[in-house]
C-alpha cells in the first residue's frame, strides 16, 4: 500500500510521482469538516486594520439610516426604541464573545459559523453541513443594501423612484461590486477601508450635530419634545418587540465579518479579537447617539412615517432641503456601497467553506481560487441569487421582508452555535485538550441563546394590528413560514441525498480530500457501491473521527487523500 511520508511516522513512504504533504495539513477531514489549508490559496491580505474595517463596513450599512422608523412603529415609544438599541448592543457583544472563543478553537479556518457548526455537530453525519450549506447559498444575497443604495442615489439625483429604476440600479451596483471584488482581494479591501472611514465620519457628524441640536444651537425649536414622557405609547405586544429587535440585529450584522476571512490572516486570533471588539465598541456608541440625534431633530410622528428615509428628515430639519436632498443621500449611498463590498468579501469565504465541505455539487469549483486568486465561483453564485431576490419581491415590501427573512433561519443556527460551544468545550476536556485560548462568559452565552429563542418564537404572536398589522402589507408571519420552509427543504435534500438514494441504489458515501492545482483543498464525496473494494484504509475513534491513515494517490487535479466514513 502506498502512503504519505509523515514526519511523526518515518515508516510511511511517498508514492512515486506524488508530492509530500504532511497529513496534519488535511487532518481536519478526519474531524468531520473541510480540509485545513495551512497555506491559504487566497493569500494573506487581512490584518487588524482590514479586519476592523470589514466589521465596520458591514455593520454601518443602511440599517442605522433606514430602520429607526420601523423600530419606533414596532415598539411604540421613543424610550423603548432607545432601549431596543441598547439590547441590540448587548446581543452583539454576547455573540462576539461566543465567536471569539470559537475562533480561538479553529484559528486557521475561514467561514466562521460554517466551521463552528460542522465541528460541533459531527452526528448525524453531514446533517449540519448540508443544512447550513443550502441555507447559506439560498440566503446569500445583497439585495437589501443594493435596494437602499438605489433609492438614495435616485434621491440625490432628484429623480423619481419607480419600481424598475430602483431595481435596475440595484442590479447594476451588485454586478459591479461582484466583478471588482472577484478581480482583486487587495484592492477590494482597500476600497472597504476608505469607504469605512467615510461611513464613520458621516455617522460621527450626525452624532455631533445631534448634540448641537440638543444644546439649542440649531433652528430646531424644541429638541427635547420627543424625550418628554418618552415611554408613552410603549407596546406590550411580543411580536412588535421581536420585530424591533430583528431590525436592530440587522443594523448590527457584521460584528463577526472578520471571522469569515481568518484563513487569510497571519495572526488570526489576535486580529479577530482586536478588530471585533474595537469595531463593535465604536459602532455601538455611534448607533445610540445617532438615534438620539434623530429624536432631537425630527418629531415622533414624522419618524414613524419616514419609512427608510429617517436620516433624510434629520438633515432636512437641521440644514434645510438642499442638504437633505443632495448631501446626505450621497453619503448614505456610499455607505450602502461599502456594506455591499464587505458582505461580498465575507460571504464569499463562507460560501467557499460551505462548498469545501463537499456537500454541494461541484466542490472543486467552490474551492478554487482561479482565475484571479479570489473565490470567484462563490461570488458568481451570490450575484445570481442577489439579482433574483432584487427583482422578485413586491417593491413596497421588499426591504422589510428581506431583512426579516434573512434573519429568521440564522437565529436557528445562532442558537445551535451557542449550544455547540458547550459541546466543543466538553469534547476538548474529554480528549485531554487544553481549554480554548479565549473563553466567553457563560452568562453571555446563555443570554445569547435566550434571545435567539425569543426572536424565534415571538414573531408568531399576532401584532397589535392583527394578521396584516406587521411591517409588510401581507400576513405578518410570512417570513417565518418561508424561513421554516427553507429549513424543511434542507432537511428533504439531506434525507434524499444522504439517506434515501444511497439505500435505494445500494452504495455508501465516502470522503476524499483533494488538493487542486492552485493549492486549494476541498473534500469530495464519492459513491462506493456494495461489493466494491474500498480505496481507503482508515480506522475510527470513539468520537466518530478517523485516524490519519488515509491512502494518498495522485489525481488529475493534484493530490488526493481518501478517508472512510
Amino acid at each position: 500500500m502506498s502512503a504519505v511520508e509523515h514526519k511523526h511516522n518515518p515508516e510511511l513512504s511517498v508514492e512515486e510521482g506524488t508530492r509530500d504533504v504532511d497529513i496534519a495539513d488535511i487532518d481536519i477531514l478526519n474531524k468531520g469538516g473541510a480540509p485545513i489549508e495551512t497555506i491559504s490559496p487566497l493569500g494573506y491580505e487581512v490584518g487588524v486594520i482590514s479586519g476592523f474595517f470589514l466589521n465596520i463596513s458591514q455593520m454601518i450599512g443602511t440599517g442605522v439610516f433606514s430602520t429607526p422608523g420601523s423600530i419606533l412603529n414596532s415598539v411604540g415609544s421613543v424610550g423603548f426604541s432607545l432601549i431596543a438599541w441598547v439590547i441590540g448592543t448587548l446581543i452583539a457583544f454576547s455573540g462576539l464573545s461566543l465567536y471569539t472563543e470559537l475562533a480561538s478553537m479553529f484559528p486557521n479556518r475561514s467561514g466562521a459559523e460554517v466551521v463552528y457548526l460542522e465541528q460541533a455537530y459531527l452526528k448525524p453525519r453531514f446533517l449540519f453541513p448540508t443544512t447550513f450549506a443550502v441555507i447559506t447559498v439560498l440566503l446569500s444575497f445583497s439585495a437589501t443594501n443594493a435596494i437602499v443604495f438605489a433609492q438614495y442615489v435616485l434621491s440625490a439625483a432628484g429623480q423619481e423612484q419607480t419600481r424598475w429604476n430602483v431595481r435596475g440600479i440595484a442590479c447594476g451596483v451588485i454586478t459591479f461590486a461582484i466583478l471588482t471584488s472577484g478581480l482583486s482581494t487587495k484592492w477590494s479591501l482597500r476600497f472597504v477601508n476608505v469607504v469605512s472611514c467615510v461611513k464613520v465620519i458621516t455617522l460621527l457628524f450626525v452624532v455631533v450635530t445631534g448634540w448641537v441640536v440638543l444644546a439649542g444651537g440649531t433652528r430646531i425649536t424644541d429638541p427635547h419634545a420627543n424625550f418628554r414622557d418618552g415611554f408613552a405609547g410603549t407596546t406590550s405586544n411580543g411580536n412588535g418587540i421581536a420585530t424591533a429587535l430583528v431590525k436592530v440585529n440587522f443594523a448590527f450584522t457584521g460584528w463577526s465579518n472578520a471571522n469569515n476571512v481568518m484563513g487569510e490572516m497571519r495572526d488570526p486570533v489576535k486580529v479577530v479579537k482586536r478588530a471585533g471588539y474595537g469595531a463593535l465598541t465604536l459602532v455601538s456608541f455611534l448607533y445610540f447617539f445617532a438615534n438620539i440625534a434623530y429624536f432631537a431633530a425630527v418629531p415622533k410622528a414624522d419618524i414613524a412615517k419616514s419609512g427608510q428615509l429617517v436620516a433624510a428628515l434629520f438633515f432636512r430639519n437641521v440644514f434645510g432641503d438642499r442638504a437633505a436632498v443632495k448631501v446626505l443621500p450621497s453619503l448614505i449611498a456610499i455607505s450602502a456601497l461599502g456594506n455591499i463590498y464587505a458582505v461580498i468579501i465575507g460571504q464569499a469565504r463562507m460560501l467557499r467553506e460551505v462548498g469545501r465541505q463537499g456537500v454541494l455539487p461541484f466542490p472543486k469549483l467552490w474551492a478554487s481560487s482561479k482565475p484571479f486568486g479570489t473565490p470567484f465561483f462563490p461570488m458568481i453564485v451570490k450575484w445570481v441569487l442577489s439579482i433574483i431576490v432584487t427583482i422578485a419581491p413586491p417593491p413596497g415590501d421588499a426591504f422589510n421582508f428581506l431583512v426579516d427573512l434573512s434573519s429568521y433561519p440564522s437565529l436557528v443556527f445562532a442558537f445551535a452555535t451557542t449550544v455547540g460551544v458547550f459541546i466543543l468545550r466538553r469534547r476538548r476536556k474529554r480528549q485531554g485538550e487544553p481549554p480554548a485560548p479565549f473563553k466567553a462568559w457563560d452568562i453571555l452565552l446563555v443570554f445569547y441563546a435566550l434571545v435567539s429563542i425569543f426572536l424565534l418564537i415571538m414573531p408568531w404572536y399576532p401584532p397589535a394590528g392583527g394578521r396584516y398589522g406587521g411591517d409588510v402589507s401581507f400576513w405578518y408571519a410570512t417570513y417565518c413560514v418561508v424561513g421554516i420552509g427553507i429549513l424543511v427543504v434542507c432537511g428533504l435534500y439531506y434525507w434524499l441525498w444522504i439517506i434515501l438514494l444511497p439505500k435505494w441504489r445500494g452504495y455508501v458515501i465516502e470522503e476524499q480530500a483533494v488538493e487542486l492545482s492552485d493549492g486549494a483543498w476541498t473534500k469530495v464525496l464519492v459513491r462506493r457501491y456494495h461489493g466494491e473494494a474500498s480505496n481507503t484504509d482508515v480506522g475510527a475513534s470513539d468520537e466518530g473521527r478517523e485516524s490519519p491513515q488515509g491512502e494518498k494517490q495522485k489525481g488529475d487535479s493534484g493530490v488526493v487523500v481518501e478517508a472512510k466514513p
